[in-house]
């Protein structure tokens, strides 16, 4: 049996295992902020096109559970794997040389590649994380989408052109062009293995959960899956097969994503601010804004009252409540992509500087259209589904977006509609978290074979099949490291691991990577302090901050809210239809209290030593610093004088490959 056999027969096999555990639906584990912890029934519904955007009860599931239809999923999911193999299949055949497997032969167009960006770039974190923190928070959940497209100007006018000129397959090849090569490409491959597996656990780990939640597959099985598919389209494809599995599903979560946003837009009539009035005015969303801890704290100190809440939802600070975490994590998104490798890998798969700046272009506008539908979805979920009815699915609201299509492709064309969109988004998700998890892998890879076993094991001296023996080992030792870490990670709270893979990207990787194009004296004493400094102080930042859990301060949130309500009953400030479902509540709030006090931190702490929650503010002055100071304390003059020479391969890109067309 060939090799490309051997790929169409495992994922069949997969899909055939997806069908038989459909209908044995297991509970998943309540683990807050996780990417998809089932918990309660689904959401209410949306009300009726011409009635006021007042969200009205749907009707419930027989098990109490968002669940897809399998009869209509099943199919789909097939369809979308079928054509990504036959992608991997194809690319098989192109892939021969080390320049093939790791940049497709540096033959993929500006437009390709620019599509390419945007679906490496647009995760399953993008797709449902953003849309449920903008049900949840509003405003807030918006600032991600900000910072994420604006980091394209840096990408565009800082490292698009000299890193595809100056590099050749990874970060240490730039890093090592005028240092000692040895040394750096050891830990640039160290720092690249680390953001590549905080970001690809994330992934996982939300790819096990939305199987087990909208399929029933079991948790284990749905990592292994994700996983032998993922080391498919890397061991077997390379860079062209990832590349082509980004583009078919960058274009596929567009057409999702615009499809429900204009259904979200048809229900407030094509109108933007009744959208707008929609959320100020909806009940649900103002009873959810009124029992956040920072809305609490605001009408105890007089600085607001329960009428503010509904417009208090458009305004920010319900969920960044210090302005230095809004700075500090805009420096961590907008300066952490410039360093994240597997973006800096597709700038060698363009044939020209031109290539690479059209590129980033065509992912700025992609990826921008994209966030503007996003904050559609999050807004129309808030109203159509309300914040408490997306909680209940999903404490971190994860779920909002899949929600939101089942209930209003029911209410457009009936039951069978809202399971095919939600079909088809399950499934577009799904592609989403392989394509991410591709390029995460072709970027750990890339660094462990190129930088560590060809320059600094072999010390260069490898020919083209073994380069390219070496890179398909590495891919499938680091996909089925993928898949034990995700299964080990299922009970974790991994939703601090994205912001901890762009902290590391921002404080270590991105000051090396520019001084190394642009300053002169720059050297190898340098490269290493800013990449250790800068990526030890944002990992030992982020375990200390509000980012990991902290059971006490859980239960001082649940206490202040069951609190405050308890006064509404004594005041009779509640209405008599609601009365039963706020003593529900008082209910929940006090077992949650319960369940929480008296716990731990992973790192063993009752509250937080570091206050914001992403430490770019700190980290990344950190890694300037710390290389700056390094190169100061032990100059090189063979840096200083090959200076020169990558100056001009930056800006020329002379001594480049050759492309190849694809």
């Amino acid at each position: 049996m060939t090799f490309k056999n051997i790929i169409i027969a495992t994922s069949l096999a997969l899909s055939v295992a997806a069908a038989a555990f459909a209908e044995e639906a297991k509970q998943a584990p309540v683990t807050p902020g996780t990417p998809a912890a089932v918990t309660a029934p689904a959401a209410p519904g949306a009300p009726a096109l011409a009635a006021p955007a007042v969200a009205t009860p749907a009707k419930k599931a027989d098990d109490g559970k968002l669940k897809a239809n399998p009869k209509v999923t099943i199919p789909i999911f097939l369809m979308i794997i079928g054509a990504t193999m036959a992608v991997v299949v194809w690319s098989a055949k192109q892939t021969k040389s080390a320049s093939d497997f790791y940049t497709a032969g540096g033959g993929i167009t500006g437009t390709q590649n620019g599509w390419a960006i945007a679906g490496d770039y647009m995760s399953a974190a993008s797709f449902l994380g953003i849309s449920g923190m903008i049900s949840l928070y509003g405003y807030d959940g918006f600032m991600y989408s900000v910072g994420w497209l604006v980091a394209y100007i840096t990408v565009l006018l800082i490292v698009a052109e000299p890193c595809r000129n100056a590099g050749k397959y990874t970060l240490g090849d730039i890093l090592s062009f005028r240092t000692d090569p040895k040394p750096v490409r050891a830990i640039a491959a160290i720092s690249t293995v680390s953001v590549s597996t905080f970001y690809l656990t994330a992934q996982m780990v939300g790819a096990g959960k939305l199987m087990q939640l909208l399929l029933g597959i079991d948790y284990k099985i749905a990592i292994v899956g994700v996983g032998i598919l993922m080391v498919g389209y890397v061991v077997f494809g390379g860079m062209t097969a990832t590349t082509w599995v980004q583009i078919i599903k960058a274009g596929l979560l567009m057409t999702g994503a615009a499809l429900l946003s204009l259904m979200v837009m048809i229900k407030s009539n094509m109108n933007p601010m009744q959208f707008f009035n929609d959320i100020v005015t909806n009940e649900k969303i103002i009873d959810h804004v009124k029992l956040l801890p920072v809305f609490l704290k605001e009408m105890e100190a007089g600085k607001a009252t329960a009428a503010d809440a509904g417009q208090r939802f458009l305004e920010p600070g319900l969920f960044l409540t210090n302005p230095l975490d809004q700075i500090s994590l805009g420096m961590a998104l907008v300066l952490g992509t410039a360093g994240m490798p597997h973006i800096l890998m597709r700038f060698f798969t363009v044939p020209t500087a031109q290539a690479a700046r059209k590129s980033v272009i065509v992912a700025m506008f992609i990826i921008g259209s994209f966030y503007i539908l996003t904050t559609l979805l999050g807004f129309g979920a808030a109203i159509h589904l309300s914040p408490q009815g997306i909680q209940k699915v999903d404490k971190g609201g994860n779920m909002a977006a899949m929600m939101l299509a089942k209930t209003l492709g029911g209410q457009f064309g009936g039951e069978f509609m809202g399971d095919l969109l939600l079909a088809f988004l399950c499934a577009v998700a799904f592609a989403t978290i392989l394509a991410v998890v591709s390029g995460l892998v072709l970027a750990a890879s890339a660094a462990i074979a190129h930088d560590i076993y060809v320059n600094v094991i072999k010390d260069g001296h490898a020919d083209q099949h073994e380069q390219v023996l070496a890179a398909r080992i590495t891919s499938f030792v680091v996909g089925v490291l993928g898949i034990v870490i995700g299964i080990a990670a299922e009970k974790q709270n991994v939703a601090h691991l994205v912001a901890l893979a762009f902290a590391v990207a921002s404080s270590g990787n991105l000051p090396v990577v520019v001084m190394s194009l642009f300053w002169r004296k720059f050297n190898t004493a340098g490269v290493i302090a800013g990449l250790v400094c800068g990526t030890i102080a944002s990992i030992g930042l982020v375990m200390v901050s509000p980012n990991m859990t902290y059971p006490n301060k859980v239960a001082d949130d649940a206490k202040k809210a069951y609190t405050k309500l308890e006064k509404d009953v004594a005041e009779n400030k509640i209405k008599p239809e609601a009365m039963e479902k706020t003593i529900k509540l008082i209910e929940d709030k006090k077992a949650e209290e319960t369940k929480n006090r008296g716990g731990k931190s992973m790192m063993g702490l009752d509250k937080p030593l570091f206050t914001l929650k992403n430490p770019g503010i700190v980290s990344i002055p950190i890694g300037f610093i710390a290389a700056i100071l390094a190169t100061l304390m032990f100059p090189s003059r063979k840096a200083e004088e090959m200076f020169d020479e990558l100056y001009v391969r930056q800006n020329t890109g002379l001594g480049m490959a050759k492309a190849v067309d694809h």
